[in-house]
């Protein structure tokens, strides 16, 4: 009787243990997000990475083709069209041009190097460069238009109506009748101001002179002090100095050349600003 018990006792007690073996731990939440974040991850960035290097590949092949055809000699600069030059170098802008190309090609040369440089040369106020494909490049140029004659210290120089010094005046050039004195070479604010003043008297009087046709008699202007403007002119063989005022110039001009007519040797200068003339007489006159 004890043995039958005991028997039944371990049947009893084997469906528990299998269903026991049978039993496993179920997973967490947080492991199932894991697992499900980690794989879209691998869904998104995997593709964006594939593509990004396909499309990186593409853009060198396209970089290298690009570089490869600009520098075909295709792009060679046979032709520089200069324009708007009457005193500026034609010739100068050209091998500043064929220069900065000869080896870059129209395509892929500096314009604005090249601008930069052709707008150091005399004359030359603004530039602009471009290209004209496959093989040209146009230069258009804005000059600056000398209005006087300015005599410095380092000879005689042209300047433009805005005060600027432009470039030295060449021996065979055609000049003004005659030339302006005391410029002012600094290079102050004040200074570029009133040297504008000078270069507009300076124009204001050779259009009155020339039309009451006394330009030629004048040598000099000297506009150091605005307010009397004094003109230098031969007589006798002698030099006269005219202290005009600051208007009406064709007119003082005119009354100065009548009063001191014949007396270049007994006259150093006369001040016709006023409404009576004063004579300043030489050394040798007055013994």
């Amino acid at each position: 009787m004890a043995t039958r018990t005991r028997k039944t006792t371990t049947l009893r007690n084997k469906p528990a243990a299998t269903a026991a073996k049978r039993r496993r731990p179920a997973k967490s939440a947080a492991t199932r997000r894991t697992a499900k974040s980690g794989g879209n991850f691998a869904n998104f960035f995997v593709p964006l990475f594939l593509i990004f290097c396909i499309l990186f590949c593409l853009g060198f092949l396209g970089f290298m083709g690009y570089r490869t055809v600009t520098a075909s000699e295709f792009f060679d600069v046979k032709k520089i069209d200069v324009r708007g030059t009457v005193h500026a170098s034609k010739n100068d802008i050209e091998k500043i041009v064929t220069v900065q190309t000869e080896k870059l090609g129209v395509w892929n040369a500096d314009l604005k190097e090249i601008k930069e440089k052709v707008e150091r040369l005399d004359f030359v106020k603004t530039a602009a460069v471009s290209r004209v494909l496959p093989d040209g490049v146009r230069v258009n140029v804005v000059e600056r238009v000398p209005k006087a004659v300015v005599r410095l210290n380092g000879g005689d120089f042209w300047a433009d109506e805005e005060g600027v010094v432009i470039a030295l005046v060449e021996k065979t050039a055609e000049r003004p009748p005659f030339y302006l004195s005391g410029w002012d070479e600094t290079k102050t604010e004040q200074a570029q101001k009133e040297n504008q003043v000078r270069i507009k008297t300076y124009q204001k009087m050779l259009e009155e002179w020339r039309e009451f046709d006394l330009a030629k008699r004048v040598e000099s202007i000297d506009l150091k002090d605005l307010r009397t403007p004094r003109a230098t002119i031969k007589d006798s063989g002698e030099t006269v100095t005219i202290v005009l005022a600051k208007e009406n110039f064709g007119k003082k001009l005119k009354d100065g050349l009548e009063k001191i007519a014949g007396k270049g040797k007994e006259v150093v200068f006369i001040d016709v600003s006023g409404t009576q003339p004063f004579y300043g007489f030489s050394e040798k006159s007055q013994n």
